[in-house]
């Protein structure tokens, strides 16, 4: 009784082997849950995401031609130079020398060209492949070669023509205002040349004068190449205003009358008036009052001189105390004597016709001098009379067929004269008519 008692005893006995392979089982069937529902989650809730593209290789990138190598030589033309020499200098071979200039040859003067730049462009084995010659910016020549052999031509260099309004204001000389305003002496020039009948820029200028000029400014792309024609002028003192209107090959006011007078406010571009028109001066060599009935216009030895008027030379040689003179006859029986010349102009002799403005002699110290000075005289009906007070008659009004036409031009250059501030405008070819910019 006692061993069978024992026995089922054992039934409730723990056994610890069995415990651990029941736990084991736990863990195994918890595990096996998680990783199916992860697994789940990754292959239906997740979205998926496309595996890449294969990469694609880029596509070989297919050889270049290889450019041909050139070599540039450079040079420019002296101004008393010339283009054979300065080729020669640079070592360029006389056979290309020779084909150089034979080529240009019909093409350029080569006894006037002032200097000027060009380009001698070979190839690896020395031979020409182009030549560039630029006599100016707006004189281009080119030497190529094509299938017949080396070919010359004058390059076609495009130009842009602005018609430009331009104002200043003398401070102490028109020089000097013009080029405030940033302008060149070209256009001070031509400028001062249109008012030569009504102003004497040398003597009549005045701090606080203005002027306007609407002139064409010619350009090759932003370079400014030069000055073109000018179609309006102005210049005022106080109230007082000269205006100018080209019309054809004249310049008139704006009633028609032209500008240009008979006679011109001075012979020459002057530094000072050093004695004026009196009947009782202190003679500065020969002592005593004397009448000095010219006036005495300072200027450096060799200023030209030029006719005030259009006439004919009766003398023409040395004149004592006046050294050097000459003296020209006018029409409306006026005279006029030019003293103390270095030399006479070209071709100026007795009996010669000169037009106005054309050059008679040069700044001098001949005769009674004490320096370098023109002693101008004008003499009217053989009667000394003061240049500078003289009243000379009025220059021709516009034919009476052609007023219409002028008013139009002139109409429309007032538009811009009358203008507040400067400005400009390209002009296309065939634009300007009648003086209107369309």
């Amino acid at each position: 009784m006692e061993n069978l008692e024992f026995k089922k005893g054992n039934r409730f006995k723990w056994r610890p082997f069995e415990a651990k392979r029941k736990r084991r089982k736990w863990v195994l069937l918890s595990g096996s849950f998680l990783v199916g529902f992860f697994l789940l989650i990754y292959f239906f809730v997740i979205p998926s995401t496309p595996p890449p593209p294969p990469a694609v290789p880029p596509a070989p990138v297919p050889p270049t031609a290889q450019e041909p190598q050139l070599q540039t030589i450079e040079g420019d033309v002296k101004e008393r130079g010339t283009l054979f020499k300065s080729l020669s200098e640079k070592n360029i071979p006389l056979r290309w020398i020779d084909l150089i200039i034979s080529k240009l040859k019909p093409l350029v003067n080569f006894k006037k060209i002032k200097g000027g730049t060009y380009q001698f462009i070979t190839d690896v084995k020395g031979e020409l492949v182009k030549f560039i010659y630029e006599a100016s910016p707006t004189e281009i020549y080119e030497i190529e070669k094509d299938s017949q052999g080396y070919i010359a031509q004058r390059k076609r260099v495009p130009l842009e023509t602005r018609l430009v309004k331009v104002v200043g204001e003398i401070r102490s000389s028109l020089f000097e205002a013009m080029d405030a305003a940033g302008e060149q002496d070209p256009l001070t020039i031509a400028f001062a040349e249109i008012l030569a009948w009504e102003i004497d820029f040398y003597k009549d200028v005045r701090e606080g004068d203005q002027f306007k000029v609407v002139v064409e400014k010619i350009y090759k792309g932003d370079q400014f190449i030069q000055y073109g024609t000018i179609h309006a002028v102005e210049y005022q003192r106080g109230e007082k205003i000269i205006r100018g209107i080209r019309y054809k090959e004249g310049y008139y006011n704006e009633k028609g009358i032209s500008l240009k007078k008979a006679f011109l406010k001075s012979p020459l571009r002057f530094n000072r008036i050093s004695s004026t028109f009196s009947r009782a001066r202190k003679h500065p060599i020969l002592g005593g009052v004397r009448p000095h009935y010219g006036v005495d216009y300072a200027a450096p030895p060799g200023t030209p001189i030029w006719a005030v008027a259009d006439g004919v030379v009766t003398s023409c040689g040395w004149n004592s105390g006046f050294g050097n003179q000459v003296i020209l006859r006018h029409m409306n029986g006026y005279m006029t004597c030019y003293g103390h010349l270095s030399r006479f102009g070209p071709g100026i002799r007795k009996g010669v016709r000169v037009r106005q403005q054309q050059v008679i002699g040069y700044v001098g110290s001949t005769g009674l001098s004490t320096g370098p000075h023109l002693d101008y005289r004008l003499v009217k009906d053989n009667q000394f009379r003061n240049p500078l007070k003289e009243t000379f008659p009025i220059g021709l009004p516009i034919e009476k067929g052609e007023m219409e036409t002028f008013r139009q031009r002139r109409d429309g250059m007032l538009v811009w004269l009358d203008g507040e501030s400067s400005y400009s405008k390209r002009i296309e070819e065939g634009k300007i008519k009648i003086g209107l910019v369309e």
